[in-house]
């Protein structure tokens, strides 16, 4: 991709994309496309069956993401209106009619700043992060491929679907976020994925495997779900830190450092992310800060504690901290 910042360079950024092109497929044949500066990668989910019924099943917001790809993916997005909405639904759905399609496909579109929305591409194929689809509709996708393979009619309307609640995925990438998100390989010496209300885990690793360097590096993927976008990323928060994983670095640490950024969770965030706000050093720092916090306040639970013991006397309140530790496990 060459980006064109003004008329004066389209003659020279054409050329070399042609070049490029050339060198890398045998083709110099190239794309004008309408560059937006802040994008956000919101996806459709459409369904259609051999009776010409299409469907879409809302949106997937995926502009967290590094190299052009994404790492997190949340449903719904929490930029669009109603009415925005519904008219990329309705885009979608004709995308699919128009060429006939049957099954499950993803139709993806930028939302530039002013919430316009462009056409990008069309995956005609069921994608990483259908889960999150599949939590705020009830449906399990997957399913709904096999009826639809079979010949059946889809058994639901447009009128049907309704968004419930809010699903988070994160994708568990073998990639070292502190060194440009380079992939990483080994043994996955520990490996325990979490669990609890609102959380699934989708993998197909066990503790002992090896990660080579010869495929994709995803590991797994991390959704929850939560009556609100607060509850979910609160829940994924939870996930991230019981998950353990060792032996290979992985992405847990920068999906924790999306989770709790300022950006993130008030919504106003870009596809540019990574570049705007993580740096190497910037999830280790998180991750330490964390630590302290929990320090400190495990000591403040221990004072409390020692002090509910001895009646919060004056005798005791001099003494040393290790010392009242001591006198406890004397109690």
């Amino acid at each position: 991709m060459r980006i064109v910042k003004n008329k004066e360079e389209f003659e020279q950024q054409m050329k070399l994309a042609v070049s490029e092109a050339i060198s890398s497929f045998g083709d110099g044949a190239v794309f004008i496309e309408r560059y937006v500066a802040s994008p956000r990668h919101i996806e459709i989910q459409v369904l259609g069956d051999t009776h010409g019924n299409v469907v879409h099943l809302f949106e997937r917001e995926c502009s967290i993401q590094r190299r052009h790809q994404k790492v997190v993916e949340e449903a719904p997005s929490s930029v669009l209106t109603e009415k925005i909405r519904e008219e990329m639904g309705k885009c979608a759905v004709m995308v699919a009619k128009a060429c006939k399609y049957v099954g499950a496909g993803t139709v993806e579109f930028l939302l530039d700043e002013n919430k316009n929305f462009y056409f990008l591409e069309m995956n005609t194929r069921l994608q990483v992060e259908h889960p999150v689809t599949e939590y705020i509709t009830g449906l399990d996708l997957v399913k709904e491929q096999i009826r639809i393979a079979r010949g059946e009619k889809l058994s639901f309307q447009q009128s049907d679907l309704k968004i419930q609640g809010h699903a988070m995925e994160i994708r568990v990438y073998a990639e070292d976020p502190e060194n440009n998100f380079l992939p990483d390989i080994g043994t996955l010496q520990t490996y325990k994925a979490p669990q609890g209300p609102g959380v699934r885990c989708d993998d197909a690793f066990e503790e002992g495997m090896e990660i080579p360097i010869y495929y994709d590096p995803m590991i797994a993927k991390l959704i929850t779900y939560g009556k609100d976008r607060k509850e979910s990323i609160d829940r994924m928060i939870r996930a991230i830190e019981d998950y353990q994983i060792s032996g290979v670095k992985t992405t847990l640490t920068f999906c924790h450092f999306v989770m709790q950024h300022e950006a993130f969770v008030s919504g106003n965030f870009d596809t540019h992310f990574v570049q705007k706000y993580f740096t190497p050093g910037s999830s280790k720092k998180s991750s330490e800060i964390e630590m302290k916090i929990a320090a400190l306040l495990a000591v403040k639970t221990l004072q409390k504690g020692i002090k509910s013991k001895t009646g919060n006397n004056s005798s005791t309140s001099s003494v040393s901290l290790w010392k009242q530790n001591r006198l406890r496990q004397n109690d």
